[in-house]
């Protein structure tokens, strides 16, 4: 841990040297007066010249040339280390969650170049936000997104991110005008489109921040998927209505029919960039199906075309979130039935470096751009803001969950609604966004209230939710992955409700879902994967994407330790006492007298008396006698069965006997005692019993050999 800290301190400083160094004027920089002049320059007046040096120089340094990939090498390298550091200090992951770490790794760096500088440290650009370090994370996001449960979950996730975010926008922004009018002398020139313009960019969840604290929480797949969708999508309609806004700012007058217009360009901008991420996402499917020769290059089909459906949004001012996502759901399935297993680890681990890196850097970037000298304070404009983003998003899940609970079998309960409006994390989107505003006097006052919300979202919400969760038991997420029977099971339940959806004439979720899949089987599975590479069953379909998931997991998770690698060897009084006790109990096995296992007999209880009485038969059963059957081999053509009842009252244990020969009467095996105490057995009563008891034999005719049988004789003993 101390060698990690030291390699961020070096690291730190290898990114102030260049700084300090670009910062020094070239005519204060040390020169040996016997040195030749620079190369380019002029001894005279330091104009440019040709001129050539007077000598060879054998060491130099230029570091403008190497200046932008150089930095940008050495703040990858500072995060991956901040984010080592977290994974390896000890209990400090279970307390704070690791945007607050990087954030504070932020914070401090950005006080070092400050002091050294006297000046504001370098911020993150918009366009570097949202060109390079949004698309890896959304792209993770929507490529390793649970399809059915967030299909299953759509209608409340479009109602959550739409309706939700348009009630926190349309809220904060008119209570803000409120406190404006309210305090005249330091807030009067905010009119009411600034105020909603910097309500729908402070109303934007960040999916970064709230990945980052429910993946570490393990909450369970209907609460996580609720709250993540509803980021995900929250963020393409904020920045639409960002667009809006600021739209509607640069007009000389807003009338009703700009107002109609907006809400159009809204509906066009989310419908387009989803139309434009299923084109990319079945432009790459196709494109995977022909790469069988060459599956070095298979995974880079997945970035490009991802990459170029948020490009185009972008440049067609559409929703490149939405593409994006759209672009990874669509792609997925066919992506991983065309290519091969080692193409499809490569892509999940590159997806996954690339989207943990770019988290880290937002991170570190929003602690280093808080130190500045861009902010103004206003004590009403920013409590107030900081308490109706907790009301508004509190009071519109409760209004919206009530609508919906109608409308679903599996309700969100009071604890779930309760972190779904706890867990409306700010992140770098809202502080990317609050620097695109023009320029106006107010500005400095909205970013300077943006990054308290954001401060305050992630350390005091994001540190105390976990605690929040085990204190009100919200329901885990099961670690075991779900078996091959159950997924047969679910498969089979949805099938059996499209039918009987189908039967009802109901067109619900079940009858769409089985139509999507007919149409998915029958044309686009066919026309999109190769032909070696078709599943015979869906079973088979299952199975692979159970392994695939089973290997993810297994990579993913932390080595286990094996304790035995830290015991200390055994003591000779130790392995002395070890023998003893084996030897001891290896005597006593011994010495139990333990029936030998017979396939004709059962064991008999050691603890029944052996001097029992013998059962007697019966022809016929009374009230107080139990039912007995005796089963007889078939012989010949017709088969003989015959039938015994050997009963006694008060009989609760049962035992099936079963025996083979000439005689169909089986005796009982305390019968040879009882009768040694009675003395030998008369001949005659003998046989006037068995005719008694088997009155439907038949005796041998001539010289016939008696028939042999196979008796079953259910015996009824009495509980000892």
């Amino acid at each position: 841990m101390a060698a990690l800290w030291t390699l961020s301190v070096l690291l730190s400083a290898c990114l102030l040297w260049p700084v300090c160094l670009a910062l020094t004027p070239p005519a204060e920089l040390p020169q040996p007066h016997n040195l030749p002049p620079l190369l380019g320059f002029n001894s005279s007046d330091g104009s440019p010249s040709v001129d050539l040096p007077m000598a060879l120089r054998v060491f130099s340094v230029d570091y403008h040339h190497v200046q932008a990939p150089f930095e940008i090498v050495l703040w990858i390298m500072l995060a991956s280390l901040a984010k080592l550091g977290f994974h390896w200090s000890g209990r400090v992951p279970a307390v704070f969650p690791e945007s607050c770490l990087l954030i504070m790794v932020g914070l401090l760096v950005g006080g070092v170049i400050y002091g050294v500088r006297h000046s504001a440290p370098p911020t993150l650009s918009a366009d570097a936000f949202f060109l390079f370090l949004l698309p890896p994370i959304v792209l993770d996001a929507g490529y390793f997104l649970p399809g059915k449960l967030f299909f299953e979950n759509l209608g409340t996730i479009l109602w959550y991110a739409v309706l939700g975010t348009l009630w926190n926008v349309l809220g904060i922004g008119l209570s803000l005008y409120g406190v404006c009018l309210l305090a005249q002398s330091s807030l009067g020139d905010v009119s009411l489109l600034h105020c909603l313009l910097f309500g729908s960019l402070i109303a934007a969840v960040d999916p970064v921040a709230v990945l980052s604290v429910f993946q570490e929480m393990h909450v369970n797949e209907q609460l996580h998927i609720l709250v993540f969708g509803e980021s995900l999508l929250n963020d393409a309609v904020t920045v639409v209505l960002y667009k809006l806004f600021e739209s509607f700012l640069r007009l000389p007058s807003v009338s009703g029919l700009d107002v109609l217009l907006g809400g159009c360009r809204v509906v066009v901008v989310g419908l387009g960039g989803l139309f434009v991420g299923l084109f990319f996402g079945l432009l790459a499917a196709l494109t995977s199906r022909f790469t069988s020769r060459a599956q070095v290059i298979a995974p880079l089909f997945v970035f490009l075309y991802s990459y170029l459906s948020y490009l185009t949004s972008e440049m067609l001012h559409l929703s490149g979130i939405m593409a994006i996502v759209t672009c990874a759901v669509t792609m997925k399935q066919y992506v991983e039935a065309n290519v091969s297993e080692r193409s499809n680890t490569s892509i999940q681990y590159f997806l996954k470096m690339w989207s943990s890196v770019s988290e880290t850097l937002i991170f570190i970037f929003l602690g280093v751009s808080t130190i500045q000298d861009v902010h103004m304070w206003s004590w009403p404009f920013v409590c107030s803001t900081l308490l109706l983003c907790l009301a508004w998003r509190a009071t519109g899940v409760l209004l919206l969950t009530a609508v919906v609970n109608k409308l679903r079998r599996n309700t969100v309960t009071f604890r779930d609604q309760f972190i779904i409006a706890y867990g409306g994390l700010r992140g770098a989107i809202c502080f990317s966004l609050v620097f695109l505003i023009d320029d106006f006097p107010k500005k400095r006052l909205f970013i300077t209230t943006t990054i308290v919300v954001i401060l305050f979202t992630v350390f005091v919400q994001g540190m105390t939710i976990k605690p929040l969760v085990e204190l009100l038991d919200v329901k885990r997420k099961k670690r075991a992955l779900p078996t091959v029977s159950e997924e047969i099971h679910s498969r089979l339940i949805d099938h059996l409700l499209a039918g009987i959806e189908d039967v009802v004439g109901y067109w619900g979720q079940h009858y769409w879902k089985d139509r999507f899949e007919q149409f998915n089987r029958k044309y686009l599975r066919r026309f999109l994967i190769r032909e070696d590479h078709q599943a015979p069953s869906s079973i088979l379909r299952v199975y692979q994407e159970l392994e695939r998931r089973e290997q993810r997991r297994d990579e993913e998770a932390p080595p286990i330790e094996d304790p035995r690698s830290h015991s200390r060897p055994l003591l000779p009084e130790e392995m002395d006492s070890i023998r003893r006790i084996l030897s001891r109990n290896l005597q006593n096995f011994n010495k139990k007298q333990t029936p030998a296992y017979s396939r004709h007999t059962l064991h008999q209880d050691t603890t029944m008396d052996k001097t029992r009485k013998p059962l007697y038969r019966h022809h016929s059963l009374g009230e107080r006698y139990k039912y007995n059957t005796i089963t007889h081999w078939p012989q010949g053509e017709d088969g003989e069965f015959n039938g015994s009842h050997r009963v006694r009252a008060g009989l609760c244990r049962s035992h099936t006997v079963c025996a083979v020969g000439p005689r169909p009467v089986l005796q009982d095996s305390s019968a040879p005692a009882a009768s040694a105490q009675r003395g030998p057995a008369d001949p005659k009563s003998a046989a006037t019993k068995e005719d008694q008891v088997f009155p439907q034999n038949q005796a041998p005719v001539g010289g016939e050999a008696p028939k042999k049988q196979l008796s079953f004789v259910l015996e009824n003993e009495k509980q000892p």
